[in-house]
């Protein structure tokens, strides 16, 4: 949760039936929707390194075969870098600063073949490295994002569609919501085109997002998307109604969102668990203490289908799902930040046993 808005949050908890305390105290389940989480033991949680402050998460196979977690860390201005299947801490990349491979406030991430998209939020701008080498390709998004935090990519002939949470804040402490009508800019779009030689070219393509009272965006960092159901996930933090609200990739509010009672704090980290063109589910964080609790809907219809927790994860942000595995993971896993210090992964087998889902996305 970005530490800016925890102002406005607590606001919004005093308000709120359920009574939840402020961010950062212990948070429980209210609703029956979130009261029975199946517990799913994590194959690991890796040491903790508190001065980072992790957010973030993407995955990515080295050509050995050897699978990388790659997060963000927030306080300390670069990308940390796990084996993913141990959790072992690898190396870090970069610093603070605004020179090519350098950050402030890097958030959210994502893996595109050998290309790695960095939101910094406090350079206003998406960064994009080679991988393995995390060498610096371009920059883009800085004359227009103002306080980006997620994104979601959707390859398209020829390049790749960027879409880009903003969740810019007014007031001295940055913990007023905008007026209304500037909430049609809580989204950007940028199209990419890639060159064969491993260039960049990007292409702002404006903003979305609904300006009424059902539908606004209103604290956003999460997004993700699935092209085969034209569908947005986007995760909104305000509270009292944290919820997935549904976008098409155009851009245009559907009016669905999840049941308000899904959430219990806030809607957070999302990924597509895709099994072939259209089956799977979507996995979505609420960031609880003392255990974050993940919910699992059905990827067509939105069901809930179940939910679990694990032992010890609490107050995630980000998460990231590798379907193809080999080694420890061989059907996939789910990976999550633990309490911004440290990572977890769960065996996407155990999850599909405890939850009775498909097995074909194993």
């Amino acid at each position: 949760m970005p530490k800016t808005h925890r102002s406005l949050i607590a606001a919004g908890l005093l308000l709120s039936a359920t009574g939840f305390a402020a961010a950062g105290s212990t948070n429980a389940p209210h609703s029956a929707a979130t009261s029975a989480p199946v517990v799913v033991p994590e194959a690991y949680v890796s040491a903790e390194s508190p001065g980072d402050e992790l957010d973030s998460l993407a995955t990515w196979r080295n050509a050995d075969g050897r699978d990388w977690l790659i997060a963000t860390a927030k306080s300390s201005h670069q990308l940390v870098v796990f084996d993913a299947d141990t959790g072992e801490r690898l190396r870090a990349i970069g610093g603070k600063g605004s020179a090519p491979g350098q950050f402030k406030r890097p958030n959210g991430i994502a893996v595109l073949g050998d290309r790695l998209f960095v939101v910094e939020r406090d350079n206003h701008r998406v960064q994009v490295l080679s991988l393995p080498d995390f060498r610096p390709v371009t920059t883009f998004g800085d004359d227009v994002l103002r306080a980006p935090y997620g994104l979601w990519l959707n390859p398209v002939a020829g390049g790749v569609d960027v879409y880009v949470t903003d969740s810019f804040m007014y007031g001295e402490r940055f913990d007023q919501l905008p007026p209304q009508s500037e909430l049609d800019q809580r989204v950007r779009r940028f199209r990419l085109d890639l060159d064969a030689d491993g260039g960049v070219r990007a292409e702002s393509r404006g903003s979305f997002g609904d300006t009424g009272e059902r539908n606004a965006l209103r604290i956003v960092e999460s997004i993700a998307g699935d092209p085969a159901h034209d569908r947005l996930l986007i995760a909104d933090e305000y509270h009292p109604k944290s919820t997935l609200r549904e976008y098409t990739l155009a851009g245009k509010a559907t009016g669905r969102q999840l049941p308000e009672d899904t959430f219990s704090f806030e809607a957070e980290g999302v990924a597509l668990w895709a099994c072939g063109p259209h089956r799977g589910y979507w996995v979505s964080v609420d960031q609880l203490s003392p255990l974050t609790i993940f919910h699992f809907f059905d990827r067509r219809t939105l069901r809930r289908v179940g939910s679990i927790t694990g032992h010890t994860v609490a107050t995630t942000d980000g998460i990231a799902l590798r379907r193809e595995g080999d080694g420890r993971f061989a059907s996939g896993a789910l990976f999550a930040v633990h309490a911004d210090k440290s990572i977890a992964a769960f065996d996407l087998r155990d999850v599909v046993r405890a939850l009775k889902l498909d097995r074909r996305c194993l």
